[in-house]
């Protein structure tokens, strides 16, 4: 927390925050029209990381719409679609992203 967070009373370490309310475990699903090469990119710990800083939280149904590489410098529009929370709503740097395709949705040109 820095000088002006500990004087405006907010906390920006997510370490503070209670583990009643984090989420042990989120799955997200994709779609099964994803490349290899898109999958290889969802798995990366850099994505992974990617989405612990720019998810709080995850409810069961959320969509979430990213673009990853699919290879030879291209991207693809994909719908992550959060399947299952395991403890609170909360996202931290502990949380597990697990991955599982779905048949539904196709792939947007990126």
């Amino acid at each position: 927390m820095t000088e002006s967070d500990q004087q405006s009373g907010v906390a920006d370490d997510r370490s503070d925050r209670s583990d009643a309310a984090s989420a042990g475990r989120v799955v997200v699903s994709y779609p099964a029209a994803l490349s290899e090469a898109g999958r290889r990119q969802l798995e990366k710990r850099s994505f992974r990381s990617y989405l612990h800083k720019t998810r709080d939280e995850a409810r069961e149904g959320d969509v979430w719409e990213e673009f990853v590489g699919v290879g030879c410098g291209t991207t693809r529009d994909v719908s992550l679609r959060v399947e299952r929370v395991d403890g609170g709503a909360e996202i931290t740097d502990e949380t597990a992203i697990g991955y599982a395709s779905r048949d539904d949705g196709e792939l947007e040109d990126g």
